[in-house]
């Protein structure tokens, strides 16, 4: 224990000598880093073996775990797109001339240091580094035992191109994979600004309520696609299924499809092509029977009260038959997690009273809810889904990994 928490004073530390760095030497690093990445492929690979080795592949964590070559070059890529965005920092938010003559400025400035806790996705440490890097944060990286083999590989590579290019290496720290460097990190109020938990519902409750650091909350992904009375059949069965099986295991997954009762005779259709991914499907009394006869009955069973909010992390999806829009909204509301929600519509109205109503961080019409991600909002890499109100909200990119400060200049003021 004395250990990490040393790990993490230094890190502090770091974090003061990084103020000094201009934006073109961050830059610079990102870009050798990613350069490294792209040359050490087999090392990190056969890391990632090591850990993947310990896992079951019908494991809903396993892709999550997997790095392959191409998982590896969009890493460096997208190390080097954020190489390339405009820093996030000095910028100017507001300005004032005061009657008495003294200007206030307020200007973007980094946090200081970032704590993130995740569990099984390496890539992780990479997105991690590169977004608070550029942002002139020291990160402090608390990865799950699955992936430590392949997170210390990536580490170590980083912390490299740090030493090469005089930055200090702890910078980048990445904590021992034992429970104990979690509270030690949740601890400590002295040394870390923020800390970011990414992963299941569970390690998000953990750290929200055990943590000194000031949260930000990743939650988890419980998305609800409503297939509205006036949805069109072909735009809903594409989003139903990009939404439900292009990677089961990330948070912008679907979840649970709602459908408005007029149009169950057109259930079967919109799940059709859940059957080829061999989708589990938990359906509700009125969707039972439509799809009885018509999807698979290895793959159709009666839905419980556990299969709504729900975040499935699997081929799995739930059903729930609706009268109305409001019902849908309703809904939502009980079993969703704030995160992203998306409505299949032709009706302007019914559009538009759910992109007020819906209380998430991102709301879809007509669009397969698999788009919440940094890289496709044009921020770049992303450090997680915010699904609070303080801060952040959304994908959180440079921008929001920055605070601010008030620079108070005058001429000799002082105050009656």
């Amino acid at each position: 224990m004395n250990t990490v928490k040393k790990q993490i004073r230094q890190a502090a530390e770091a974090s003061l000598d990084l103020r000094e760095c201009s934006d073109a030497q961050l830059s610079r690093v990102l870009t050798d880093a990613a350069d490294k990445l792209s040359a050490r492929q087999t090392e990190i690979l056969e890391a990632n073996r090591r850990d993947l080795a310990h896992m079951k592949p019908d494991d809903p964590k396993y892709d999550r775990l997997t790095l392959t070559a191409t998982r590896l070059n969009e890493m460096a890529d997208g190390m080097k797109q954020v190489a390339r965005l405009p820093s996030p920092l000095g910028k100017t938010l507001a300005e004032d001339i005061r009657p008495n003559g003294m200007r206030i400025t307020k200007i973007s400035v980094p946090f200081g240091v970032i704590g993130i806790i995740y569990e099984s996705r390496p890539n992780v440490t990479v997105d991690v580094f590169s977004l608070c890097f550029k942002s002139g944060n020291a990160c402090i990286l608390k990865g799950g035992s699955e992936a430590d083999c392949s997170n210390r590989a990536l580490a170590g590579i980083i912390r490299e191109t740090l030493e090469q290019h005089a930055i200090n290496p702890f910078t980048c720290t990445l904590l021992p994979p034992e429970r104990e460097a979690t509270d030690a990190l949740m601890q400590a109020a002295d040394s870390v600004d923020l800390l970011i938990p990414r992963g299941s519902s569970a390690l998000i409750r953990h750290v929200r309520e055990h943590a000194r650091v000031p949260v930000i909350e990743t939650g988890a992904g419980i998305c609800h696609t409503y297939f509205d009375k006036d949805g069109d059949i072909e735009k809903g069965r594409a989003i139903v299924r990009n939404a439900k099986t292009r990677r089961v295991s990330v948070c912008n997954a679907l979840d649970c499809l709602i459908i408005h009762q007029d149009r169950l005779a057109d259930l079967p259709c919109i799940c059709s092509l859940l059957a080829d991914s061999r989708v589990l499907i938990f359906a509700d009394g009125q969707a039972f029977d439509a799809l009885s006869g018509q999807y698979p009955p290895s793959l159709l069973q009666p839905a419980v009260a556990e299969s709504y909010g729900t975040e499935f992390l699997d081929f799995k999806m739930s059903v729930r038959t609706v009268p109305s829009l409001d019902k849908a909204l309703e809904h939502i509301a009980a079993c969703g997690s704030k995160h992203s929600e998306c409505i299949v519509s032709e009706s302007p109205e019914a559009i538009r009273l759910f992109a007020l109503k819906v209380d998430a961080a991102c709301v879809y019409a007509n669009v397969s809810t698999a788009f919440t991600d940094g890289a496709q909002f044009g921020f770049g890499a992303e450090i997680g889904i915010s699904t609070q109100k303080l801060h952040a909200r959304g994908p959180m990119a440079l921008p929001e990994l920055t605070t601010y400060k008030y620079i108070i200049e005058g001429n000799g003021q002082t105050r009656n």
